[in-house]
């Protein structure tokens, strides 16, 4: 029901966006500049959503394992004591889970370089694309005026 109110009312204000625009001369670059701020800038207003989402996923994710673990030295005492598992078995499954998280926080940084990387390359794809845009669009407002004269 929420969705349906929100979606009426953006019709709604769409609609009477439109007819105090039929008062205004309309410009292309104003209408592209403008509806892609507004979905950028709505993207990029999720962002805090995301980030709070999936600590909250992970937060969830610690407890579950800090309560399944907590159980896990009862068992571990009524079992593994009784079948006589030996220390230097668990030093070695240790040791084995030791190099496993190793791994895999490394590829985690890996990840998260790469991901840096790529947001810095296309950072540096936007600004060059920028630089290249002014003088061309300096260029086709010059000719432009250029067609006006005549």
């Amino acid at each position: 029901m929420v969705v349906i109110n929100n979606m009426t009312s953006n019709v709604t204000s769409t609609k009477s966006e439109k007819s105090t625009e039929n008062n205004e001369t309309l410009s292309i670059c104003d209408i592209m500049k403008d509806n892609l701020a507004k979905i950028i800038g709505k993207m990029e207003s999720q962002v805090p959503t995301y980030v709070k989402t999936y600590s909250d996923i992970y937060t969830e994710y610690l407890h579950m394992i800090e309560d399944s673990f907590g159980t896990c030295y009862i068992s571990q005492k009524e079992l593994f004591d009784k079948l006589g598992f030996d220390q230097k078995n668990l030093k070695n499954f240790n040791n084995y889970w030791n190099v496993l998280t190793q791994v895999i926080t490394s590829q985690i940084d890996m990840s998260t370089n790469f991901m840096k990387v790529y947001a810095q390359t296309r950072i540096a794809t936007i600004k060059s694309y920028d630089q290249y845009m002014h003088p061309l669009m300096d260029n086709y407002a010059k000719t432009l005026s250029q067609f006006v004269r005549f």
